[in-house]
């Protein structure tokens, strides 16, 4: 049932357009040449020069071949550094390959070809360091002018401030896509350095509970087969110390596991904000609440609910938004702490309470609490209650 390791795999917030690494499946990979093609409007002038047939039938046959090969260059420079980029020696030749074709085709077919060096820049401020491209972008357009001063100079003109902003503006894109890529790296370098604090904690723990008791437990076996020939009365002592002390060790074992098992509040409420991201629900999450003197129990209770009903706005509400709130009231019955989790969805499917209702139900009502859930004015409510203990204030909504 957890929503934090069984639905949605794929994470879709940032991630939507997969975002500075390579494409996973078809739609990405459709996404990402759209995302690039688009810009290809810039070949129209060229396109339609070939068209026209103002060139001879070598010319444009010619023009084709290097109009195809730029932009086979562009799209495989400017879609790889999208994913998993080239070596720095690769992507400086590809953009003098793409500039030097830029100057060959415009100077051999006249000034509607200017349009390529619009390419160039882009290619600069989407695959160089910000230093590099500050230099690059204003040396494209000023090459761009020189070769319109022999071609088109009233076009030159009228393209330069275009390639200068659209090339800065690939700049942005390129740092946004190194900034996510580090972000990435240091989101999975964060996960496993809490996975390792975790296992050390743990081992920590059974250290803790097991060493002295299974130290104890040796100790009086040795004893017990020494005195076993001569004194077997002193040695079923020591046998039955040692039932005692294994016994105390099963419950210490246990309470350790049941105390790791149980599903903290503070924890759900990240899984409910990961998941709920993950399936593209705007999710109104409260702080971390303070749960002082709020029992055990209690705690359990609230964040088995909260999974519950996270699960479902995932897997059944096609909401768009859930809003969780976690406030403390106080009742005839004393304080309370009560969790309301809302989406403007359909509220699943189907006739009555499912099983997962039912038994988030019983598990509340074991902890003295209670549960309500049903359709509201615009979407799907449910509400858990339970015993809150001393009245002290806890989290506010969001």
């Amino acid at each position: 049932m957890s929503v934090m390791t069984q639905d949605r795999p794929r994470e879709r917030d940032e991630n939507t357009w997969g975002i500075g690494r390579p494409p996973r499946n078809r739609r990405e990979l459709l996404r990402k040449l759209i995302w690039i093609g688009v810009w290809l409007v810039f070949l129209s002038a060229p396109v339609h020069d070939l068209a026209a047939g103002n060139h001879s039938p070598t010319g444009t046959a010619a023009g084709w071949v290097g109009l195809a090969t730029f932009v086979g260059a562009y799209m495989a420079l400017v879609f790889r550094n999208m994913g998993r980029p080239f070596a720095r020696t690769v992507v400086v030749s590809l953009i003098c390959f793409l500039a030097v074709l830029a100057i060959v085709l415009c100077l051999t077919l006249g000034g509607a070809w200017l349009g390529l060096f619009c390419y160039v820049s882009v290619a600069c401020g989407a695959t160089l360091s910000v230093r590099a491209a500050y230099w690059a972008i204003p040396a494209t357009a000023a090459v761009m002018t020189l070769v319109g001063w022999r071609t088109d100079l009233e076009e030159a003109k009228n393209l330069v401030l275009l390639v200068l902003l659209i090339g800065f503006a690939m700049t942005g894109v390129g740092q946004l896509v190194r900034t996510t890529v580090e972000l990435r790296q240091a989101r999975a370098t964060v996960a496993h350095l809490a996975a390792n604090e975790e296992r050390l904690r743990l081992a920590r723990d059974l250290h803790d509970l097991l060493g002295h008791s299974l130290s104890l437990i040796t100790l009086k076996s040795e004893l017990a087969g020494r005195m076993l020939p001569g004194r077997p009365d002193q040695a079923a002592q020591q046998v039955a110390d040692i039932e005692q002390v294994s016994r105390q060790a099963l419950v210490d074992v246990r309470e350790a596991v049941t105390g790791y098992r149980r599903p903290r509040l503070a924890a759900e409420l990240a899984g409910a904000r990961v998941a709920l991201t993950a399936a593209g629900v705007s999710a109104e999450l409260p702080d971390e609440p303070d749960l002082t003197a709020v029992p055990e129990e209690s705690e359990s209770a609230l964040a088995w609910a909260l999974r519950e009903a996270v699960t479902n706005v995932v897997r059944h509400s096609g909401a768009r938004r859930c809003a969780v709130e976690v406030v403390r009231r106080q009742t005839l019955d004393g304080p309370t702490l009560e969790l309301s989790v809302e989406d403007d969805g359909s509220g699943g499917s189907g006739e009555g309470p499912g099983n997962g209702l039912t038994g988030l139900t019983e598990r509340l009502e074991k902890a003295g609490g209670m549960l309500e859930a049903g359709r509201v004015k615009r979407g799907f409510r449910l509400v858990a209650r339970v015993p809150a203990g001393a009245a002290v204030d806890v989290g506010s909504p969001a």
